[in-house]
């Protein structure tokens, strides 16, 4: 069958058997395939889903591009932890730090930013010399020695889907269920840890805009989890809003240390402690609460802030050079009231504006922009306030529209008691 009678197969609503899938899908791999046409293809999938099969038979096809990473000679249970994407996610990097303190191996392979979402090796590339292209030999020699390490997706785990993942950044085709779990799951099993967690994000910021979505995900994550032996669990978390307080790479960092060292208490915060908390109790094989109470420990004491360190220093960081834009814009409120909403995709999209993102493949970040928000859901809000502050690239930047139109006001309006209940799943 040709590429042009698949992608119209797929355009049908017809089911790809596992010839159509290697064709394709190896196809593009190897040169045959333009991206015209693999980008046909995805948008036919994006719009028209695929079965089970399909999305197992497409996982195996990105796993088998390329090498499965063994893991055996690293002492002790591995977990790995992987968010399907937001705005202002700097998880991983707060999570691996306090899991891996407390004597569980936290082996991370991360992706790029894509569409509106950031990626952690983005984050970590705005640190100078940050090394994320640790070979075998040196990930593992890390994961012994510091407990976790955090390397970009190598040219020999899952290759393929490396490519697609690139490709579906600039062609619209993100935001499909079927095209997330198998690029997800085929890396994660690709990277050999022994138990996942998923973070499956949920809202306008997110990639998944419903409970629905999130549940079909992570229900599909798991069954393919199954199929090769590993233990997955998931968290379904809520994304309407910015998580914390910093959109941009290198702020996004500088949040990160400020998280670590007890700075800050806020959803962000309870969210991470969560994440942990389940990595631990997979880890180290105990009850939840147990679990939770060692998170805590780690976080007061210092030893999570120090693991980061460590990991930095360990993957050729020097944290002293982190730098963001000299060039600052404060963005005040032209209306008045009580904040009672956020829109997380509105923001995304203005750190890609500003430079914090890629609009096409060739794209090169600028590390340094993003945004800082100084006003939270619950604040009170007069015109005039400082809503955020833009770092910009240069001089002189003036958004294109009013940013006051990306929060929700209200008159009346009683703040949230409990950082919990932000959550509603």
């Amino acid at each position: 069958m040709s590429m042009m009678d698949i992608i119209n197969k797929k355009r049908l609503g017809h089911e790809l058997s596992d010839e159509d899938l290697e064709a394709s899908f190896l196809g593009y791999y190897r040169g045959t395939v333009p991206d015209y046409q693999m980008s046909a293809l995805l948008m036919a999938i994006c719009l028209k889903g695929m079965t089970e099969e399909e999305v197992f038979k497409l996982t195996d096809i990105f796993i088998q591009s390329g090498e499965m990473l063994d893991l055996s000679a690293v002492d002790g249970v591995t977990v790995d932890k992987h968010s399907t994407g937001g705005v202002g996610d700097k998880t991983t990097l707060i999570v691996a730090s306090i899991v891996a303190s407390l004597g569980v191996k936290v082996p991370k392979m991360s992706g790029r930013g894509l569409g509106h979402t950031g990626g952690t090796i983005d984050k970590l590339e705005s640190i100078p010399g940050f090394r994320i292209d640790l070979n075998r030999e040196e990930f593992i020699r890390q994961l012994n020695k510091v407990g976790f390490a955090i390397i970009s997706q190598t040219a020999h785990l899952a290759p393929l889907d490396k490519k697609v993942y690139a490709l579906r950044d600039v062609t619209g085709t993100v935001e499909s269920i079927p095209l997330i779990a198998s690029s997800i799951m085929s890396k994660k099993i690709a990277s050999g840890a022994d138990k996942i967690v998923i973070d499956v994000k949920v809202g306008k910021g997110a990639l998944l805009k419903n409970q629905e979505e999130a549940l079909e995900i992570s229900r599909l994550m798991k069954k393919i989890g199954e199929r090769y032996g590993k233990e997955v669990d998931t968290m379904i978390t809520y994304m309407d809003i910015p998580l914390g307080t910093s959109i941009g790479n290198a702020l996004e960092v500088l949040e990160v240390m400020k998280i670590l060292s007890n700075e800050e208490n806020n959803y962000l915060v309870a969210l991470s402690k969560a994440l942990a908390s389940k990595m631990v109790q997979l880890g180290l094989n105990i009850p939840i609460d147990e679990a939770s109470r060692k998170v805590d420990e780690s976080l007061k004491s210092g030893k999570a802030y120090q693991k980061f360190m460590e990991m930095v220093e360990a993957q050729g960081g020097n944290i002293a050079g982190l730098r963001v834009s000299a060039y600052t814009k404060d963005i005040v409120s032209t209306k008045k009231g009580h904040i009672i909403n956020m829109d997380a995709y509105r923001f995304g999209k203005l750190s890609l504006d500003l430079g914090g993102g890629r609009k096409t493949k060739e794209d090169k970040i600028d590390p340094r922009v993003g945004i800082v928000l100084k006003k939270k859901i619950g604040d009170d809000v007069n015109i005039g306030d400082v809503l955020c502050t833009l770092y910009t690239k240069e001089e002189g930047y003036e958004p294109k529209e009013d940013i006051t139109d990306y929060y929700e006001f209200e008159d009346n309006y009683t703040p949230i008691e409990n950082i919990e209940e932000v959550n509603p799943f």
